[in-house]
C-alpha cells in the first residue's frame, strides 16, 4: 500500500505548527496562577477545533474559572481549576500533564459499560486462542465466522500478522472485528487495517486544520484516501464491534468504514476523538494538548465528533451470563 500523502501532511503540520513552541526560555517561564490560566486559555480560544460543534461558550468559562484563581495557592489547586476548564471541552484528546498529575476527560464513562474481555474468552474462545501481534482471534459460531480483537492501535500491524488473521479466515462467512474499548494510537495503523477489506481505492473522510484564531478558522478539507492493499485481503461482510470506549485511530477506523459497502458498525457510539492533537508548554513548565484538527464525512460534516454512529445499535446484556450480546448481533448479522 501507498503512504497515505495527506496523513504525512497533517503529521507534518501537527508536530511543527499550531501552537506555540514546546518550551518556554527562561524570561518567560512563571509560576505565577493567573499568567498560567490566561496562557492556557488564550491558547485553546485560537486553535481548540470543536468550540462551535459542542455548544462551548469559552468565554463564559473563562469567567467561571478565572474567578477560582488567586496569588498563592497551590500547585495542586492550580491543576485542579486549570484540568477541569480544560474538561469543559470533553474531549480526551485534552489533557494538563504535571509531574504529579494528569487531567482526562474520560469520554468513555458517558455511556454504559459494553465491554468484557474475559467474558469474551470464557464464553467465545478456546483456552488456546491465537495471538498474531496485536490480534487475538479465533473461530467462532461453530467456525463459521472468525473473531479479532483488536484492543490498541500500538503501531504494530504488520504485513505478517494480518497475512496471517485473514488468511486464516478466508473460508469464514464472515469477520468479526472487535474494536470495543479501543483507545486507539497510531492513525498509521488505520490505513494498514482499512487496505485489507477494499478492492478499489476508496474516499474515506476529509481532515481540514484550524490555521487562524476565529473559532471556525480552518484549511481547506484535504481527503482521505485508502488504497486496496496488493497481497491477502478480506472483503467478505465485515461486523465492526464499537462502544464509547472505541476512541481516536479507532473512531477514524469507525469513521471511514461508513464508506465501506461491506464493513457494519455494532454497539454504541463511538467516543469520538476524531481531532488530532498538538500542544505545548505553560509558563509554569507543565504540558497541555488539546484537538487542533477536524476530521469530517464524506458529506464534509464534523458532526461524529460526537461519537461515530453504529449501523446496529446493541448493547451489553449484563443479567446474561453466557452470551455477549453485542457479538450475538453481529453473528445474526453475518450469517
Amino acid at each position: 500500500m501507498k503512504r497515505n500523502t495527506l496523513l504525512l501532511t497533517i503529521f507534518s503540520i501537527l508536530l511543527f505548527s499550531g501552537c506555540e513552541s514546546a518550551f518556554f526560555d527562561g524570561e518567560k517561564e512563571s509560576k505565577d496562577p493567573m499568567k498560567n490560566f490566561e496562557y492556557l486559555w488564550n491558547q485553546c480560544n485560537e486553535k481548540y477545533a470543536y468550540f462551535e460543534l459542542k455548544g462551548i461558550n469559552w468565554d463564559e468559562v473563562k469567567t467561571r474559572y478565572s474567578a477560582k484563581i488567586y496569588q498563592g495557592m497551590s500547585d495542586d489547586s492550580l491543576f485542579n481549576v486549570l484540568g477541569a476548564m480544560l474538561n469543559e471541552l470533553r474531549d480526551d484528546h485534552t489533557n494538563l500533564v504535571s509531574n504529579f498529575n494528569i487531567s482526562s476527560y474520560k469520554v468513555f464513562r458517558d455511556g454504559p459499560d459494553n465491554f468484557d474481555w474475559r467474558f469474551v474468552q470464557d464464553n467465545y474462545l478456546p483456552r488456546n486462542y491465537h495471538v498474531s501481534g496485536p490480534f487475538s482471534h479465533d473461530f467462532i459460531a461453530n467456525g463459521q465466522i472468525g473473531y479479532v480483537r483488536f484492543p490498541a492501535f500500538t503501531g504494530t500491524v504488520d504485513k505478517k500478522n494480518i497475512d496471517f488473521v485473514l488468511d486464516r479466515y478466508k473460508d469464514t462467512k464472515g469477520l468479526i472485528l472487535d474494536l470495543r474499548e479501543n483507545g486507539g494510537g497510531a492513525v498509521t495503523d488505520v490505513f494498514e487495517l482499512l487496505s485489507r477489506f477494499i478492492d478499489q481505492k476508496t474516499l474515506v473522510y476529509y481532515v481540514r486544520v484550524k490555521n487562524g484564531p476565529g473559532h471556525n478558522d480552518f484549511s481547506e478539507p484535504q481527503a482521505a484516501y485508502v488504497e486496496p492493499y496488493d497481497g491477502v485481503r478480506y472483503t467478505k461482510k465485515i461486523a465492526v464491534l464499537i462502544d464509547r470506549g472505541t476512541f481516536s485511530a479507532a473512531s477514524f477506523t469507525s469513521l471511514a468504514t461508513k464508506a465501506l459497502d461491506n464493513v457494519v458498525l455494532i454497539g454504541d457510539k463511538t467516543g469520538g476523538g476524531l481531532g488530532l492533537p498538538n500542544g505545548g508548554q505553560l509558563p509554569n513548565g507543565w504540558t497541555y494538548r488539546f484537538s487542533i484538527s477536524q476530521a469530517l464525512t464524506l458529506d464534509k460534516s464534523n458532526a461524529f465528533e460526537a461519537g461515530v454512529p453504529a449501523d446496529i445499535p446493541a448493547s451489553f446484556d449484563w443479567n446474561n451470563k453466557t452470551k455477549d450480546t453485542i457479538i450475538e448481533r453481529a453473528i445474526e448479522e453475518l450469517l
